[in-house]
């Protein structure tokens, strides 16, 4: 059973270090320590760098780009009533007044999200004065207390969200407001566009390069005479998108969430480009027809996303609008290869499965140890389910959502197949993962392979998944093989199959089999041989904030020395006449 958890700043008073020294140490809140703190503080948290940060403020923004994204405009309300709720976690403040902009207590997670300022497109959602008032009381409440360079407000990733952020939503909040404000506005986003180009790349990288990326190109194009910074983010882009997006078109991260959120980056940057009249570079323009296609990959046919790798649902509005302003044709691929996923399609049924090796480190901030875990959906009902993972991504919720046991594959001795670590990132790790696709007649076979319990337990994993043409039939066979050489000690085991919390379970007759009901009134019966079957609870956290309550079906037994086979089959049940 899945188990599931309950919901000193060193200052260093000497001369400021050479500017050399200071880009070393730009990125805070990265885990290196109070060191890197401290460094940081004296770099750029002294007066003497607050006036570097000095020059011409522009007046207006040279071009004014889109912003197509649609708001939560529940969100947005909450807003108005003094709830930011944020990263999972909400703060009450006073809804006519300015918040605390590092509130006690706040997660990371929270003051990330805050400090971007995304959430305008909430209030921009709700619409009218009120809510545009309340946005400059916010912007204005900031500036206030996040003037001068701050560890968490000032970190370049979150910088740069809340540059393109104040620059995209422009005319909601900005573009009608007085004299006085405009010019702070301004004035800030100037000093925060010099400080992102002296930092930048700053020891980032995957998705939150990639925004402080965005936030440069922003500034450099949008803000009068910021050439230099347009440049650097050309650079660093042309750099960055042959290392992230890989040849099948998937991000490096492997998180279906994170795929939509980079390719919203990029198609945001090719907008910029294109209302400034610059040309789009061919690298650019190949990332997003690229990563189209791999985006519509995740999708089950309700058009929520796959649940990997601390992916979560995501709104099917949102993707839609991230697909149609993508404006690249290509169908969902069938193999990621690179990426390291298959989908099966046929007749109404889709099985999605992950069969790569996790993130690199260092890459893997929400990878989970889902090691040839599977999703199945029919129609737009989903069937089979990862648990998900909280919008906070940290903590209890964090070591219980990423676990093995919390996906749909197998797990050995209560052990995760990589080793989990709470503050995000793996540790131990499968080194060998391998998959093959044969297809015949329009039946897919997978088999795919880990590595992951062969140290401490001289075991490897094997799956086998089969689909029939007709979509109705689905089998599967899971086996723990003794590594050459090693001969393993009896070790217990579980394959789990999470449900989705709209499927009921249907006690039938005897230990060996149990039905599914979908709402829309499908059955599918699911046999097993070579394992005890249990229906018992969990729970799931695809989208919102609460977990639901859920059941999974678990196969368990002991695995000897020898090995084991576990076979299982998913038919679907025809309704009598």
């Amino acid at each position: 059973m899945v188990r599931v958890l309950p919901h000193r700043i060193i200052t260093l008073r000497r001369p400021p270090t050479p500017l050399a020294v200071l880009k070393e140490s730009a990125q805070m809140g990265d885990g290196n320590g109070r060191f890197r703190s401290g460094m940081a503080r004296l770099a750029y948290g002294n007066p003497l760098y607050a006036l570097m940060l000095g020059g011409k403020a522009p007046g207006a923004l040279a071009v004014i780009p889109p912003d197509p994204w649609p708001g939560d405009i529940d969100n947005g309300n909450a807003m108005l009533a003094g709830r930011m709720n944020f990263a999972g976690q909400p703060i009450m403040v006073d809804p006519n007044g300015a918040p605390n902009w590092r509130p006690q207590g706040a997660s990371a997670g929270w003051l990330r999200a805050a400090h971007g300022f995304e959430w305008l497109r909430d209030l921009r959602a709700v619409g009218g004065d009120t809510a545009r008032r309340r946005a400059r009381v916010l912007v204005w409440s900031w500036l206030d207390q996040n003037g001068g360079w701050h560890a968490q407000s000032w970190a370049p990733d979150v910088l740069g969200v809340r540059l393109a952020s104040w620059i995209g939503l422009h005319d909601f909040y900005c573009a009608s407001a007085d004299d006085e404000f405009r010019a702070r506005m301004f004035e800030s986003m100037a000093r925060q566009l010099r400080h992102l180009l002296r930092v930048a790349p700053a020891k980032l990288d995957g998705e939150r390069l990639i925004g402080a990326i965005k936030g440069l190109l922003y500034g450099g194009y949008c803000l009068p005479d910021q050439d230099k910074a347009a440049r650097e983010a050309l650079r660093l882009l042309d750099k960055e998108l042959p290392r992230q997006i890989l040849p099948d078109g998937g991000h490096v991260e492997r998180n279906p969430s994170i795929q939509m959120r980079v390719l919203r980056d990029l198609i945001d940057m090719r907008a910029v480009l294109r209302v400034a009249r610059e040309e789009v570079p061919e690298s650019l323009q190949h990332a997003i027809d690229r990563m189209t296609p791999a985006l519509r990959f995740f999708r089950h046919v309700d058009g929520g996303l796959a649940l990997f790798n601390g992916g979560r649902e995501e709104e099917p509005a949102l993707i839609d609008t991230v697909l149609a302003q993508a404006d690249a044709r290509g169908r969902p691929l069938k193999s990621a290869p690179h990426t390291g996923f298959e989908r099966l399609l046929a007749g109404r049924t889709l099985v999605l499965l992950d069969t790569g090796a996790p993130p690199p480190a260092g890459l893997d901030r929400t990878a989970h140890a889902g090691t040839l875990s599977m999703e199945v959906s029919v129609n737009k009902e989903r069937l089979i389910v990862n648990c998900g993972s909280h919008p906070s991504q940290r903590g209890p919720w964090r070591a219980a959502l990423a676990g093995t046991s919390a996906h749909s594959t197998m797990v050995v001795a209560d052990t995760n197949s990589s080793e989990v670590l709470e503050k995000g990132g793996l540790g131990r790790r499968p080194t060998n993962v391998s998959c093959e696709r044969q297809e015949s007649d329009g039946a897919m076979l997978v088999v795919a392979s880990h590595n992951g319990y062969s140290k401490g337990f001289g075991l490897l994993h094997r799956r086998r998944v089969y689909l029939a043409d007709n979509g109705e039939d689905l089998r599967g066979e899971d086996t723990l093989e003794p590594v050459i050489g090693a001969t393993p000690q009896p070790q217990p085991y579980a394959i789990r199959f999470h449900l989705h919390p709209n499927v009921q379970v249907v006690p039938v007759q005897g230990n060996d089999q149990v039905l599914l009901r979908l709402p829309s009134g499908n059955a599918w019966r699911m046999r097993v041989t070579g394992a005890v079957l249990e229906v018992a609870e969990s729970v799931y956290l695809g989208s919102g904030d609460e977990p639901r309550r859920t059941r999974q079906i678990m196969m368990q037994g002991q695995c000897g020395p020898e090995g084991l086979t576990v076979k299982w089959a998913l038919r679907r049940e025809r309704k009598a006449a």
